[in-house]
């Protein structure tokens, strides 16, 4: 039996169906949002106008501060007006786009956070090569890469779902368009699109995040060797990054390397990747970093002492 799609739009469920529940989802995420918006620019426009664009390790944090912003940008103004709005809904070429652009800058942000973790490596247990190894065109080879990777792997996601039959019923059980909700709306069998899923999505995930662990076991391996003080100073700049990856990971694992089903708490859980972790790594990256908060006091500076 042959299907076509005849749907033109979607119906968001959301995160709760409780008024009041909403109303206050709506300021904690419209104050979330800010947030991200204030805290990303700030490290961007720092690094950007400070000798810190320099260091590959600056150099990277600026790009995954913008594809934070970018990430988190395709998912949050939406919930946030639906939050409000008595009718969530998004048509069959909006969520489609937001599918891919969401899959996009998210495949880009796990790319950054590996080559910042191989930057990490290269020096603390390469130091005297390293500013031979991570010289700007490789640094710009990185993002570029980075970049490819996002879009393949979102191009592959956007095609699976694009191809999918939808004929009834409309509504996804999520605040946004992914591939997961989108199988359980096709009048098809998926059990196939939902292997092909797992291992874009799934590998990807794995693949980088295994690589991440082994990078940072050998760096702990590594400075091993230093000096109390060395050791210190060296795990100090790992320590945020292994803090954001955590953060970024550990949600995103669990929803992609299973089956192809959703759970309710799903959402809950992409919370944790589309919010959360955008948010915190701004203040994750400053208070912990004195040289981020010597950029942000000289730019803060510069700004009021123009005016």
């Amino acid at each position: 039996m042959e299907y076509r799609t005849n749907i033109t739009d979607f119906i968001l469920l959301g995160l709760s169906q409780t008024k009041e529940v909403e109303i206050l989802c709506f300021l904690v995420f419209l104050l979330c949002y800010i947030a991200i918006l204030i805290g990303n620019l700030l490290i961007m426009i720092s690094i950007t106008c400070s000798p810190l664009i320099n260091q590959p390790m600056y150099f990277f944090l600026s790009y995954l501060s913008l594809s934070d912003l970018c990430y988190t940008s395709t998912v949050t103004p939406k919930l946030i007006m639906d939050l409000l709005a008595t009718k969530k809904t998004i048509s069959y070429n909006g969520c489609m786009t937001q599918l891919f652009a969401m899959h996009f800058f998210g495949g880009v942000e796990v790319f950054i956070l590996t080559g910042m973790a191989y930057d990490r490596y290269v020096a603390i247990c390469k130091p005297l090569h390293y500013t031979i190894i991570m010289n700007r065109q490789r640094c710009d080879a990185m993002i570029a890469a980075s970049c490819a990777g996002g879009f393949l792997h979102s191009f592959g996601q956007f095609l699976l779902a694009i191809f999918l039959p939808y004929c009834g019923p409309n509504k996804i059980d999520h605040y946004f368009c992914d591939v997961y909700p989108l199988l359980k709306l096709a009048c098809m069998d998926t059990s196939r699109i939902g292997f092909l899923v797992i291992a874009n999505s799934g590998v990807m995930g794995v693949v980088t995040f295994v690589v991440l662990l082994i990078s940072y076991a050998v760096i702990l391996h590594t400075v091993r060797s230093y000096s109390m003080e060395n050791r210190r100073k060296a795990l100090s700049t790992c320590s945020s990054h292994i803090i954001v990856v955590v953060l970024f990971f550990a949600p995103l694992l669990f929803i992609y390397i299973r089956p192809a089903t959703t759970f309710p708490e799903d959402k809950v859980f992409a919370l944790f990747y589309t919010i959360i972790a955008p948010m915190l790594n701004p203040l994750i990256y400053t208070l912990r970093n004195v040289e981020m908060k010597n950029a942000i006091k000289k730019l803060w500076c510069h700004t009021t002492g123009s005016k």
